[in-house]
């Protein structure tokens, strides 16, 4: 089986498909109301542990509760990324590989890194949305205010992790070309990057460099609340901007690699 796969992001077949897929799930609406509920509650149960801890300390390695409401606010946004489009989609394409049901998504006109990424959204992921924002929204108003640079050099940051996340999230759904299943592994590492709620310096210096190298979730919740604080400096910015392009290119080259070794399991 061949599959198409083009250079370059078509923004309009991407608006296109998060549509179809939003659409699809207003069909069903008791679901749909049901899973709005669970990632309220979700949302709610990302941010209570830190006012648990904070209760009795004033400061965790020198984060104030603050301070440590950026790093929840910015893991929400990302988990609200990972819960509403990736693994919804890369977790069709594992059970895809297996039944053979990706083969009537390879044949289609459009790049299929594209069309096995967006092809669905998971409404019920609104909600950690909306709380990252409004946690954002609240902790920024107690704090000093960032500058403009500060925060622009922060939101770069956050969507260098996203792709950095992103890729390392699709190079494991790739194994599923080879292995078949790997549910157990996107299970772990969902577990893995759970870790990134917390600010990464609460950890000792061997779960930090796995946290923002190897499974790289603090570059998308800590370095961003770092960026706004003012305690980030131009090597860790380097080191994020670069672990963001390896990963896309690596996640890349190993799907590109999968999809021509791929024989359909329906044929």
């Amino acid at each position: 089986m061949s599959a198409r796969v083009t250079g370059g992001v078509r923004p309009a077949v991407v608006v296109a498909l998060v549509r179809a897929s939003i659409l699809t799930a207003f069909q069903y609406r008791a679901s749909f109301v049901a899973e709005m509920v669970v990632g309220a509650l979700s949302a709610l149960g990302m941010a209570a542990p830190l006012f648990l801890v904070y209760a009795r300390v004033p400061q965790v390695q020198g984060w104030t509760l603050d301070q440590a409401l950026l790093v929840t606010g910015f893991f929400l946004l990302y988990n609200a990324f990972v819960a509403g489009v990736v693994e919804p989609n890369l977790g069709a394409v594992v059970d895809g590989v297996r039944t053979g049901a990706l083969d009537y998504f390879l044949i289609r006109p459009v790049d299929a890194q594209l069309l096995v990424s967006f092809r669905r959204v998971a409404p019920a992921a609104l909600w950690e949305l909306v709380g990252g924002v409004v946690i954002l929204a609240v902790a920024l108003g107690r704090l000093p205010t960032p500058t403009w640079a500060q925060v622009g050099l922060a939101a770069g940051l956050f969507f260098a992790g996203l792709g950095a996340t992103y890729g390392l999230w699709l190079a494991v759904t790739c194994l599923s070309f080879w292995f078949v299943r790997v549910d157990n592994l996107r299970f772990l590492l969902g577990a893995i990057t759970d870790a990134g709620r917390w600010p990464v310096s609460v950890y000792g210096r061997a779960l930090r460099l796995v946290l923002t190298t190897v499974i790289p979730v603090g570059l998308v919740s800590s370095y961003p609340a770092m960026a706004l604080l003012g305690r980030i400096d131009a090597g860790l910015v380097v080191g994020a901007v670069a672990a963001a392009v390896g990963s896309l290119v690596f996640s890349r080259l190993v799907l590109v690699r999968a999809l021509r070794n791929y024989s359909s399991a329906s044929s």
